[in-house]
């Protein structure tokens, strides 16, 4: 292990043996949580989209469509929902693993997602098949933030 990781592990008070790399060993004591935050022009409908037809849930009880930031849960994760510095960033994307995309894709139609919006692109109208090994079907809300419903090739 080079100084300058030794350094930084040092003064996190950690003991690791130089044999190992810094990647494989950090991963025994780090828990990492990813939230991603997507930028909205209207919380109020974006709010409606995630929880409406992708059942995602206020995470916070008193939280209201008038907030200017939101944090949603579901059954697999959290999102931030933001309209602060809406005028400038848009587009984020998150891979969501799943065990079956299809049955997802399914019950989200039956919610109402709407699929004619992407009609030229094949992963935003079902689950597809990638050359990579995964099968993955894209949801995009009117801000432009994708969720990747991902899940391995069986």
């Amino acid at each position: 292990m080079n100084n300058e990781k030794s350094n930084y592990i040092n003064n996190y008070n950690f003991n690791i043996s130089s044999n190992k790399s810094l990647g494989l060993t950090l991963s025994k004591y780090f828990t990492m949580k990813m939230i991603p935050l997507f930028k909205c022009q209207s919380l109020r409908q974006a709010i409606g989209f995630y929880t409406n037809v992708l059942d995602f849930r206020f995470k916070y009880p008193e939280a209201t469509n008038d907030d200017g930031v939101v944090d949603l849960i579901s059954e697999f994760g959290e999102l931030q929902l933001t309209v602060y510095e809406s005028d400038r960033l848009f587009g984020s994307v998150v891979n969501v693993w799943i065990d079956d995309v299809d049955s997802r894709f399914t019950y989200y139609v039956s919610r109402g997602l709407d699929t004619s919006a992407k009609k030229e692109s094949p992963v935003h109208q079902g689950p597809t098949d990638q050359t990579w090994g995964t099968r993955e079907f894209y949801v995009t809300d009117t801000d432009g933030n994708t969720l990747r419903f991902c899940q391995r090739q069986r």
